[in-house]
């Protein structure tokens, strides 16, 4: 793990090719239009303190969402990490409700640099053409560096630090508690469990058992793409751990179930699982 203080990795370790990540996203991605309206949430600024920032990484620039409360000093931060549809309206949003609770919430483009992932047309071509380039060093790397910065420039309490993430956020928010023991705690939203998006690499349940930092995993009983036996599995090398990890499952809910832009979105879950999210943090000293 690279030292969040000082997030420049070791001379060689990796190439100097230098990015500067563009923007966050503007409304939604291409791929999941037309959005639910009717259900979507939307949280306000008042208050705040909010909006796009540029977060210095070990190769170049990174954009990021960040939001906390308008006064005040040393806030617990939430890294919230987006779906493969990229730090669009709704990750915005969700960063906009942990501020109103006091947090300071940093949603970092992780995989800007290698396309923009707004003007894709699917699923499929994102993951091929962008988040697949994105390795877990890297991902890793490009966290450490967005604690770092916010311990220094958003005013944020790093002995107070947790992550959550969605769906691809969710495996992320796994494998970067086993990266970064100094966390607090971590909520992880339906994120793959046995498989990755690179071949060969390590995934949540390869690192269960090892962890240290109490992850809540939530998850849908009804996702087609995360199937019970897996989450089964990772329950199982959970308790052969000593992080206090659980995982819960909504029995009805599908894939995606807190996206509220999304027709997978189930209002009762949702609210559930923020509720438990909160709670979450709150005992593991994220609050």
């Amino acid at each position: 793990m690279y030292d969040t203080r000082n997030p420049e990795p070791p001379s060689g370790e990796l190439s100097r090719r230098t990015f500067v990540a563009t923007s966050i996203v503007a409304g939604f991605a291409m791929a999941v239009q037309p959005v639910s309206a009717q259900t979507m949430i939307v949280t306000d600024t008042q208050g705040l303190d909010a909006g796009e920032v540029r977060i210095p990484v070990r190769d170049g620039t990174m954009a990021a969402y960040r939001a906390m409360p308008a006064s005040g000093t040393r806030f617990p931060v939430v890294l919230v990490i987006s779906e493969i549809f990229g730090v669009h309206q709704y990750i915005q949003d969700t960063c906009r409700r942990l501020a109103k609770r006091g947090y300071c919430a940093v949603a970092p483009a992780l995989y800007a640099k290698y396309g923009d992932v707004s003007t894709l047309p699917d699923a499929q071509t994102i993951i091929r053409e962008v988040v697949s380039k994105a390795s877990d060093e890297e991902i890793a790397s490009y966290l450490d560096s967005t604690l770092a910065w916010a311990g220094q420039e958003s005013k944020a309490d790093l002995a107070r630090a947790g992550i959550t993430g969605f769906c691809w956020g969710g495996r992320v928010t796994w494998m970067y508690a086993a990266h970064n023991p100094s966390l607090k705690a971590g909520v992880a939203w339906y994120g793959r469990l046995t498989q990755g998006f690179h071949p060969g690499s390590k995934n949540p349940i390869d690192i269960a058992a090892s962890l240290t930092v109490p992850v809540l995993g939530l998850y849908g009983g009804a996702d087609t793409g995360i199937p019970l036996s897996d989450v089964e599995k990772m329950q199982a090398e959970l308790a052969k751990g000593s992080s206090g990890s659980q995982i819960h499952v909504y029995p009805d809910a599908p894939h995606a179930f807190h996206a509220d832009y999304r027709p997978t979105y189930r209002k009762e879950a949702a609210e559930d699982g923020w509720a438990r999210m909160l709670d979450w943090f709150k005992r593991h000293g994220v609050a």
